[in-house]
């Protein structure tokens, strides 16, 4: 807590935040996304122009900020004037970034048995493995609940990913032993892997240090992260031919597009392709 009095404007954004429910590490990025933008301008926020935006977006490219971090400050800046100011034209003229759009990071089956063989313990074995047979997201493994857990009908349960939606995913045989062997081990109360207070769950960067602690062991040549095995679970999926639609439903993507991307990594796919080279009748080479 601190003593630091807020602005009537701040805790009017607050409260607008707050009645749309917007995610506490979302409600934070706004605050601080308009803070910055008000140290920038010198005055208020509510004495803003159009041009002064302009300005600000100028300033943010010329400084070398990534893209992602200047799309997530016009994306603040536009709740800000068009909600808690009610000024929504004053934004209709600041542009999203254009990003280019990277392939993801993939390991093959391979790599993925040697990583999870080297985890750190069997909490984190148990942890990673949910996050590569389920294709969840980090903080999606962290919040997991013994509840959650539904041997009976294999499948587990995701309560409030990503855009405040629940959805099921399945349980395999081989992480359902895992997780019983895990169980047994630890009797965890509440959380399915809670951290160093059994109150409080496993942070993402406690598993992200596990993570990358079995990529140094393993000596993997490729950058890997938490979000590298949700990459490779929906790219092996589609190497065994599921119907991408069903993949899109197990990871939760709002759009077909987002999850189409993988089509572009699933090796064992495109290896399968026929070139048209090989429909040619030619002279071998002398």
């Amino acid at each position: 807590m601190t003593d630091t009095p807020v602005s009537p404007l701040r805790q009017r954004m607050i409260e607008d935040m707050t009645i749309r429910k917007l995610a506490p590490k979302t409600q934070a990025s706004y605050i601080r996304a308009v803070r910055n933008f008000t140290a920038f301008l010198g005055r208020s926020p509510d004495q803003t122009s159009a041009e002064d935006l302009r300005r600000y977006q100028l300033h943010l490219a010329s400084s070398g900020v990534a893209v992602p971090s200047q799309n997530a400050t016009v994306t603040a800046l536009r709740f800000f004037f068009a909600v808690t100011l009610g000024r929504s034209e004053i934004t209709q003229r600041m542009p999203f970034v254009r990003e280019p759009r990277k392939l993801p990071v993939v390991l093959s089956p391979e790599e993925v048995a040697r990583f999870l063989q080297a985890a750190p313990g069997l909490k984190y074995r148990a942890a990673l493995s949910v996050a590569y047979g389920a294709g969840l997201r980090a903080n999606e493994v962290i919040s997991l609940k013994i509840g959650d857990i539904d041997s009976t009908r294999m499948v587990i349960r995701v309560e409030q990913g990503k855009g405040h939606k629940d959805r099921y995913v399945m349980l395999s045989g081989h992480l359902l032993e895992l997780l019983r062997a895990y169980w047994k081990a630890a009797r965890p109360q509440g959380w399915l892997f809670p951290g160093r207070d059994p109150v409080q769950p496993l942070t993402t960067r406690q598993l992200n240090r596990a993570c990358h602690a079995a990529a140094q062991v393993t000596g993997i040549d490729k950058r890997v992260s938490l979000h590298t095995l949700r990459h490779s679970f929906a790219t092996h999926l589609l190497e065994q031919k599921v119907d991408i639609r069903v993949i899109q439903v197990l990871l939760g993507h709002k759009k077909l597009d987002t999850t189409a991307l993988y089509s572009q990594v699933a090796t064992k796919t495109i290896r399968e392709v026929r070139s048209p080279l090989e429909q040619l009748v030619m002279t071998p080479p002398a």
